[in-house]
C-alpha cells in the first residue's frame, strides 16, 4: 500500500465559514493544528490534504475519487450540514469502497477513518460507514443549559485548551494507524498498533458525560503505556448485541477500569440496567476466569441526585474486594493512574485450575437451594424432589447470629456444586444480589468450577418477572408453581450438562 497522500479532510464548506472576521475558519484552523502535530509526532511533515474550494453544488469530479484511492486515512468532520450533504456521503463511500479494494477498512485493528464531531449528530443520522468508528468530540455540553460549545478558541481559554487535548489525541491514532500502514507486516503480529511490548488489552468502560474527560485522559495514559484500549467501536444500543460485544472485548482483557459519577447513564434497548452499570456486572463474570483484575474510580466528594445510581454507588462501595476482585478507588484521577500503573506492571495472576465437573468421580452433587425466608414454605417440594433425584439439598438459615449466618452462606458458596434460586416472593435486586454472589464465590476461597445455576420464577407473578431474562443461568418458569414438568432441564441443568 503506497500513497502519494497520508490523510484527506472531508467537511461540508459550511463549517469552515469564519466566526470572526480576519480569522480562519474551524476546519483550516483543524487542519495547520494537525499537520504541526502529526509531524511531531512522525519525525517528517505528512501529507494531508482538503478542497478548499469545497461547495455543495459542485459536480463530484473523477479527479477526487482518484485522489481518495491516494491516501491513507479520512478525517470526516461531522457536523448536521455534513450529514445532510451528498458531496460528504459520497466522499465517504467512495474512501470506504476503495480501502475495501486495497486490503480492508481496518489496520491492527485501527479503522482508516476518522469522525472529528464538530457538532452532536444523532448516530442514526450518519453515514453507515460512521456509525461503526469512534469519534472524537470536539464540543463540550452545559451540563445545567444543554447548549453545545464547540472547541474553538472563540469560546474562551478553556475550549482552547481542551481542543489541543482532542487534536493530540487524534493525532496519536493517526500516527498509529500510518505506522502500522508503511510497517504492516511486522505490526500484523501483535495485537495493538501501538507497539506495545506487553501486548496488554484493557477495558476502559464507557462512562456518562459528566466523566467524559477523566476517561479521554486515562485513555491517552493508557495508550502511551503500550496498551490496546477497548472498545475498538461504538457500543450496540440493543441489549442482547451490547452484551456479546462487552463479553468479547472482556475476553481480550487483562483488567478493566470503571470510572463512575453523578449520572446514572442510557439504558439499552430492551435492557433494565445502563451501561455503565451493565459494563461492571459483565466484568464480575471474566473476573472469575483469572488473569484479571477490575478497578473501580468514583471521584471524591460526589454528590448525586438520582435514586438509581445512589444505589448504584452505595453497592460498589460495599462489594468486598474479597469477593467481587474489584478495587473501588474514591481518590484523585492521578492516584488512579498510580494504581493500574502498579498492576500492569505485575505478572498476569495464573489461570485457575481445572476441576473435574460435578458428579463425574461418582460423589454426590450438592445443590444449594436459595431463597427468600418468606418462600420457606414454597421451597419444601423442590427439596423434597431434588433430594429423591439424588442431590444433596443444601438449604439456607434466617435464625441465628449474623455473622454466623454470613459465615454458613459463604461456607455453602464456596462448597455447593450447583445452585437453583427460588425468585418468589423477594425483587429483582434481591435475585440479582444473590446472582453475585454465586459469581464472586472464588474470592471467597472457592477452588471448584464456576456452579451450574438455575433459576425458577415461582408465584407470585409479576410484570417484572415476566421480564426477567438473563444469560447467566437456566430459566425455569413456574406460575402455578412447583411442578415437575421440566424436571429435565433442571436435573440438567444443575449437572451442568
Amino acid at each position: 500500500m503506497n500513497f502519494e497522500g497520508d490523510a484527506f479532510i472531508s467537511y461540508a464548506h459550511m463549517d469552515n465559514v469564519e466566526l470572526l472576521e480576519g480569522r480562519k475558519g474551524w476546519v483550516a484552523n483543524l487542519h495547520r493544528a494537525l499537520t504541526i502535530r502529526l509531524g511531531q509526532l512522525l519525525g517528517e511533515p505528512p501529507q494531508i490534504w482538503r478542497d478548499p474550494k469545497l461547495q455543495g453544488n459542485d459536480f463530484f469530479a473523477d479527479a477526487l475519487v482518484d485522489q481518495l484511492r491516494k491516501v491513507a486515512a479520512l478525517i470526516s468532520i461531522v457536523s448536521p450540514r455534513y450529514v445532510r450533504s451528498e458531496w460528504a456521503r459520497r466522499e465517504v463511500s467512495e474512501f470506504w469502497r476503495a480501502a475495501e479494494e486495497q486490503g480492508g477498512i481496518k489496520i491492527n485493528e485501527k479503522a482508516r477513518i476518522f469522525k472529528v464531531m464538530k457538532t452532536p449528530v444523532p448516530l442514526d443520522s450518519l453515514p453507515p460507514e460512521l456509525r461503526v468508528v469512534l469519534g472524537y468530540e470536539f464540543f463540550k455540553v452545559d451540563p445545567e443549559s444543554g447548549r453545545v460549545r464547540e472547541l474553538d478558541e472563540a469560546f474562551g481559554p478553556d475550549a482552547q485548551k481542551e481542543f489541543w487535548y482532542k487534536l493530540d489525541d487524534l493525532a496519536q491514532d493517526i500516527c498509529c494507524l500510518l505506522e502500522g500502514m508503511r510497517d504492516r507486516v511486522q505490526l500484523a503480529a501483535l495485537p495493538s498498533v501501538s507497539g506495545s511490548a506487553s501486548g496488554d488489552c484493557v477495558f476502559l468502560a464507557e462512562t456518562t458525560s459528566d466523566l467524559r474527560e477523566q476517561r479521554d485522559s486515562v485513555k491517552r495514559d493508557l495508550q502511551q503505556l503500550g496498551c490496546t484500549v477497548l472498545p475498538l467501536h461504538p457500543l450496540p444500543q440493543v441489549t442482547s448485541e451490547l452484551v456479546t460485544t462487552i463479553n468479547e472485548d472482556l475476553a481480550r482483557a487483562r483488567m478493566s477500569i470503571h470510572l463512575v459519577g453523578r449520572n446514572y447513564g442510557v439504558v439499552p434497548e430492551d435492557g433494565t440496567a445502563s451501561i455503565v452499570e451493565l459494563q461492571y456486572d459483565l466484568s464480575s463474570g471474566r473476573a472469575q476466569q483469572g488473569k484479571f483484575c477490575r478497578l473501580v474510580w468514583i471521584p471524591p466528594g460526589l454528590a448525586v441526585e438520582h435514586e438509581k445510581q445512589k444505589t448504584v454507588l452505595d453497592y460498589l462501595r460495599m462489594d468486598s474486594p474479597a469477593w467481587s476482585g474489584s478495587d473501588v478507588l474514591e481518590t484523585s484521577l492521578e492516584d488512579l493512574k498510580t494504581v493500574y500503573h502498579e498492576k500492569l506492571k505485575q505478572a498476569p495472576e495464573p489461570e485457575p485450575k481445572p476441576a473435574a465437573e460435578p458428579g463425574d468421580d461418582g460423589a454426590v452433587v450438592q445443590v444449594y437451594l436459595i431463597y427468600d425466608q418468606r418462600d420457606a414454605a414454597e421451597a419444601s417440594p423442590w427439596a423434597d424432589f431434588l433430594f429423591k433425584q439424588g442431590f444433596e439439598v443444601i438449604r439456607p438459615v434466617f435464625e441465628g447470629d449474623e455473622a454466623e449466618l454470613r459465615e454458613y452462606h459463604e461456607e455453602n458458596l464456596r462448597a455447593c456444586d450447583a445452585a437453583l434460586i427460588l425468585y418468589g416472593q423477594g425483587n429483582e435486586c434481591w435475585l440479582r444480589r444473590k446472582m453475585r454472589e454465586l459469581q464472586k464465590s472464588p474470592g471467597l476461597g472457592r477452588t471448584k468450577p464456576k456452579p451450574p445455576l438455575a433459576i425458577a420464577l415461582v408465584p407470585p407473578f409479576t410484570a417484572e418477572k415476566e421480564s426477567f431474562q438473563t444469560r447467566e443461568a437456566t430459566v425455569i418458569r413456574l406460575i402455578d408453581g412447583f411442578s415437575t414438568d421440566r424436571s429435565g432441564t433442571l436435573i440438567a441443568s444443575l449437572k451442568g450438562k
